[in-house]
């Protein structure tokens, strides 16, 4: 078995430690520990302070899942606790490892989303998020992709790193086709619903979706290290549970705790992600609009990255990494296999957004006069 490199995550040791401005983050606004207890009360946070570290359950403990089911409008027990949307990701491409199998995948995408599968000797087939198309889906692209070893469809609304959607007609569409032929579809939600515009309903309400989902993205809480798995199947999640016996057990079970407060409060850690993304959004629209002439984008309509892309070049690297020389942090779009764009996050570094956009737009004009294509002119 063999993973290719993780060319995003690579990139990131190598810059963010010693970086000004890190506008490579995928994630929101930070919280403590403090803040995210203050909102429980002080019972809460005697609780958590003098819990027992002991396992915790495969399932994942009871009153977190009753507080995922609620928000979702499932019953706790179609509910999978899981170590973050990555281990979701192993346990469904473990499982779909059959001889001759095929998954079908966004393209760009997670690193995770292709290494996996490829990794067991899965064959992946990609349908496209172009730019050409608004980074809008294709349903006949995906459906003519399927054939009667198709053993899941990965969607990933809102999608990372564009930042487009699937829209409830053609989620519900694709339903209809993967459930009629036995194939698992799988929606990858872990920016939902953090929208800007046109809102969508999660997955979870069909009754043969599988959803992911975790605590990093749209709550903002990645050191928790908690994500779930919505599910109506009871043989599916059966598999599930036997699978993570294997895999890790259990979660940590502070961060467990930490999790379920921030669900049952989540009108004010969502409301928080979604008034810093909106906020800084609407100041990233001026920035592009000044500096449509070296790059261009398409607005994102949920999550909180952006993928631009550079004007004159195919090749957004050089860009980054000189970017990167003036304490401004980009992912280089060769990391999600489309090199000529480049990822840019715009609410993990919350109040000093401006700032951030202030160094980067004068670092874009100055890019012309030092490079073009990457070579020095």
């Amino acid at each position: 078995m063999q993973l290719k490199p993780f060319l995003l995550d690579m990139w990131l040791d190598n810059y963010e430690h010693d970086i000004e401005f890190n506008l490579a983050a995928s994630t929101g606004p930070t919280w403590t520990v403090n803040a995210l207890l203050n909102l429980a009360g002080e019972e809460e946070r005697q609780r958590f302070l003098n819990h027992e570290l002991v396992y915790g359950r495969v399932a994942g403990a009871d009153g977190l899942r009753e507080a995922i089911a609620e928000m979702h409008g499932v019953s706790a027990e179609c509910v999978q606790i899981v170590t973050g949307a990555s281990e979701a990701l192993v346990v469904l491409m473990w499982l779909a490892a059959e001889p001759g199998a095929n998954v079908i995948l966004p393209r760009p995408g997670f690193a995770t989303f292709s290494a996996l599968p490829e990794s067991l000797g899965i064959e992946t087939r990609f349908y496209g998020i172009r730019k050409e198309n608004n980074f809008s889906i294709d349903v006949e692209e995906i459906k003519k992709l399927a054939d009667a070893r198709t053993k899941l469809v990965l969607l990933n609304s809102p999608h990372h790193p564009t930042g487009a959607t699937v829209s409830d007609a053609e989620m519900e569409s694709l339903h209809e086709f993967t459930s009629g032929r036995g194939i698992q579809l799988v929606n990858d939600e872990v920016y939902h619903p953090i929208y800007h515009g046109r809102e969508t309903k999660s997955a979870s309400r069909l009754p043969h979706a599988t959803v992911i989902h975790d605590f990093s993205k749209a709550f903002s809480l990645p050191g928790v290290r908690t994500g779930w798995m919505i599910e109506h199947d009871r043989k599916r999640r059966e598999r599930y549970w036997n699978a993570r016996a294997y895999f890790s057990v259990s979660n940590n079970t502070a961060g467990e705790m930490l999790a379920e407060i921030a669900m049952r409060k989540r009108d004010i850690v969502l409301q928080r992600t979604q008034e810093v993304a909106s906020r800084n959004l609407e100041r990233l629209d001026g920035f592009m609009a000044e500096h449509r002439e070296i790059v261009n984008w398409i607005r994102p309509r949920g999550g909180m990255t952006a993928f631009p892309w550079l004007v004159h070049s195919e090749n957004a690297r050089p860009f980054c990494q000189a970017a990167a020389e003036r304490g401004i942090l980009l992912a280089p779009g060769d990391c999600f296999e489309v090199p000529s764009h480049f990822r840019l996050g715009f609410a993990a570094s919350g109040e000093e957004f401006p700032r951030a956009l202030d160094r980067l737009g004068e670092f874009v004009k100055s890019w012309p006069a030092k490079m073009v294509n990457g070579v020095t002119v």
